[in-house]
């Protein structure tokens, strides 16, 4: 007997699940309220990276980017740039740069492909990056870049291949277990897949089910072409709090956290005037040209009481995916691979299983990258 399954939002951890769901066999079906990566995944930022001090991260990280090549290799409707990632702190930041060696060799012990590298070197690399005030860099060759939307709506066209049935513009409520509700009718399910990001503990809550996440608001922008984009990694600035990334002959620049919880369904969609200049100054800093702004934005992000996604099953048949401290998008193909694994009765992800809390877990917010 196939079991029939329910995905619930269509960003990229939802339409990974439901590929690889209806691939070994589940009749699915995803729900997403609006189209496909309208959510936080059409706001994502693109910067794929296997540079975790964590196995369980780590190794989330080198499947995520083993599946984006793949998926860049056999369709034409998705591209993977591959890009070394480099962050640095700068000189007389004593913990930072403490913190970078910690982290290179925490790193290097759970198999990532990281290293320490001077500023010398990486001038010498990229002659386009400004290293000077640099204290300590380290990079990571397994990385790389893409356009978080285009990998949603051709994940989302090879589910479709595989017969998911994906129904866009359709709002669910939860219902009692294993049952959905649209506008017009309840659907009963052997398994519900709640992918719905940072919206799901305000769709939790309406069964009275509490969970320890905030979603939380950051900002991004864009740039006009500019001929040092071939010529620098995906940087982050570990003493300023912002990253760079090459993007279609121009930069993507971000980071603008808020430390503080936000309604996912209000909150300014247009980046700060204060975060896209300040941010605007500092790159022109580092790669020595005069940006000018394409597109500034903002999106959201979800935090958890101890920094790591919550992604399982939750009740019996309830399965979450959320909580990703602006990690999500890098690691979704694993994440969806291995909660469609779970779904199916296999293992899942022991140290993200959402039961490890009450739920009612008082916590700050801290900034992903940090």
């Amino acid at each position: 007997m196939r079991l029939h399954v329910a995905v619930v939002g269509g960003g990229a951890v939802g339409v990974t699940a439901a590929h690889d769901l209806a691939c070994d066999g589940a009749d699915v079906t995803l729900f997403e309220r609006d189209e496909l990566a309208s959510g936080s995944s059409g706001r994502a930022a693109g910067v794929c990276y296997s540079a975790f001090p964590h196995a369980v991260d780590a190794a989330n990280g080198r499947r995520s980017l083993a599946r984006f090549r793949a998926l860049s290799e056999s369709r034409d409707d998705f591209e993977f740039t591959s890009c070394p990632y480099v962050w640095f702190a700068h000189e007389g930041d004593t913990e930072r740069c403490e913190g970078v060696r910690e982290q290179v060799t925490q790193m290097k012990a759970v198999g990532a492909d990281v290293s320490l590298v001077s500023p010398e070197a990486l001038r010498a690399e990229f002659p386009a990056l400004e290293t000077a005030g640099i204290g300590v860099a380290a990079r990571c060759d397994d990385a790389g870049y893409t356009e978080p939307a285009t990998y949603v709506r051709a994940m989302g066209a090879a589910a479709r291949e595989v017969g998911v049935s994906i129904e866009e513009n359709m709002p669910v409520r939860l219902a009692e277990s294993g049952k959905l509700r649209t506008p017009t009718e309840t659907h009963e399910f052997d398994a519900v897949v709640l992918a719905t990001g940072v919206q799901t503990k305000q769709v939790l809550a309406e069964i009275g089910i509490p969970i320890p996440m905030k979603p939380y608001r950051v900002q991004a922008f864009t740039t006009d072409q500019t001929p040092v984009s071939e010529e620098i990694p995906m940087t982050y600035d570990a003493t300023e709090g912002f990253y760079f990334r090459p993007r279609q002959g121009g930069l993507l620049v971000g980071d603008g956290t808020e430390l503080f919880e936000r309604d996912p369904d209000d909150y300014p969609k247009d980046a700060d005037e204060e975060f896209v200049e300040t941010n605007r100054a500092r790159v022109e800093r580092r790669v020595a040209f005069e940006p000018a702004v394409s597109r500034a934005w903002a999106g959201m992000c979800g935090a958890t009481a101890d920094f790591d996604p919550l992604v399982g099953e939750l009740r019996d048949g309830l399965y979450v995916a959320c909580g990703f401290q602006g990690h999500g998008f890098m690691r979704a193909p694993a994440i969806g691979e291995r909660l469609a694994t779970q779904v199916l009765g296999g293992e899942g992800i022991q140290a993200f299983d959402p039961r490890r809390f009450r739920g009612d877990e008082e916590f700050e917010i801290v900034e992903g990258l940090s």
